[in-house]
């Protein structure tokens, strides 16, 4: 008795696989992007619905292959306007998607892993661990949904006579979700160049974000296959203190970022490297540290994106006061640095920076090895 063999799933595959595929069948090239097409900008996954397809290459399709996505399990909607997806991704592990709509733009925020292994002590994604890295298809797939959803609500819009509003599509997308996305190189890889393909989504790879915690090789080879906008999570001015609040630093420590941030910045779609910046009260916002930034300013063309601290209950951290953060982002500005400071969106729903948590099968007991970490730090600090 054969087994039945599962059918391969589409949603992932580039444009020269999917050409591959369809030339084991004896089809031309164009069939693939026509394809490529009808899945990705049309957000259609029944082949029978591809109407310009041949109906035997339908069938055989039908029979072989399919276009899935990750369940969505859950959906809430914040009072800004964000959105947050909960999506299965096998096995008890869910991650989060959000989307968060402006005036001039919409962004998408997907993640890469199911949970993470860096475990900062800000984030709550740190605190369930990690299990595994997700699929080209899992990751794109967030995008694939997302769009879908926004598409059906905008055309809902249009048929009630409402004005199409620029905020429901997605025009940006940051890899800023659960996980950190250059230690799952290659799906990420994949997933970006489906973004920017003008058969599959079209973006400009300056409206496509990648954000490391400073995975130093990775980021040499991203600058090489991909180069796309970059956004550091710097957090701490110094060695001693990001040791502790990104503990990848003790592998890659600032002088060897920094000097990885320039050699990006070669090839990189912008000039300057964004160098995200946490909020922590009486932990990193003393004077003395945005002294330290201003330094930094000065080795790598950088503006920094101030973000205030969304608390949770494990972290035992506290957000810097509203005053302390503007006197903080002064300091920066009367130096000439570029600097912002975040909006937070989507707090009601908890799907603000730093948030996302989802559902993770956590294979590295990290709450075992590190209990308490930001109640200790925070201690350690204030000495």
């Amino acid at each position: 008795m054969s087994l039945v063999e599962e059918p391969v799933n589409l949603l992932g595959f580039s444009g020269p696989e999917l050409a591959a595929l369809v030339a084991q069948w004896g089809g031309k090239p164009f069939r693939a992007r026509q394809l490529q097409r009808w899945m990705h900008q049309r957000g259609v996954d029944v082949f029978d619905d591809m109407t310009d397809l041949a109906r035997d290459f339908r069938q055989r399709l039908g029979e072989n292959c399919q276009v899935a996505g990750p369940r969505p399990l859950s959906e809430h909607r914040s009072a800004d306007g964000t959105r947050k997806w909960l999506f299965d991704v096998g096995r008890d592990n869910a991650v989060e998607t959000v989307f968060i709509p402006e005036d001039d733009r919409g962004t998408l925020c997907i993640s890469s892993q199911a949970g993470c292994t860096v475990a900062c002590p800000f984030c709550s994604t740190g605190y369930q661990g990690f299990n595994r890295n997700l699929t080209t298809a899992e990751i794109i797939g967030q995008l694939w949904h997302a769009r879908r959803v926004l598409q059906a609500d905008a055309s809902s819009a249009r048929l009630g006579g409402e004005a199409a509003e620029p905020s429901r599509v997605i025009s940006n997308v940051v890899m800023m979700g659960m996980g950190e996305p250059l230690l799952n190189y290659d799906q990420v890889l994949g997933a970006l160049r489906l973004m920017l393909d003008d058969n599959a989504y079209g973006l400009s790879r300056r409206r496509v974000t990648v954000s490391t915690s400073g995975v130093v090789p990775m980021m040499d080879r991203l600058a090489r296959d991909c180069p796309v906008a970059l956004a550091v999570s710097l957090h701490a001015p110094n060695d001693a203190l990001r040791d502790k609040l990104v503990p990848l630093n003790r592998k890659h420590p600032l002088s060897e970022l920094l000097d990885a941030c320039n050699r990006y910045l070669e090839h990189a779609p912008r000039d300057f490297i964004t160098f995200e910046y946490i909020m922590l009260d009486g932990v990193n916002d003393s004077d003395e540290n945005a002294k330290e930034l201003i330094a930094i300013s000065r080795r790598v063309r950088c503006k920094f994106n101030l973000i205030p601290f969304n608390p949770f209950p494990q972290s035992g951290l506290k957000r810097s006061s509203a005053a302390r953060v503007r006197l903080f982002a002064q300091q920066l500005m009367d130096a000439g640095v570029v600097t912002t400071v975040r909006k937070t969106r989507g707090d009601d729903i908890a799907a603000a920076c730093g948030q996302l948590a989802g559902e993770v099968q956590d294979r590295t007991r990290i709450n075992e090895r590190l209990p308490d970490r930001g109640t200790i730090i925070l201690k350690q600090e204030r000495v």
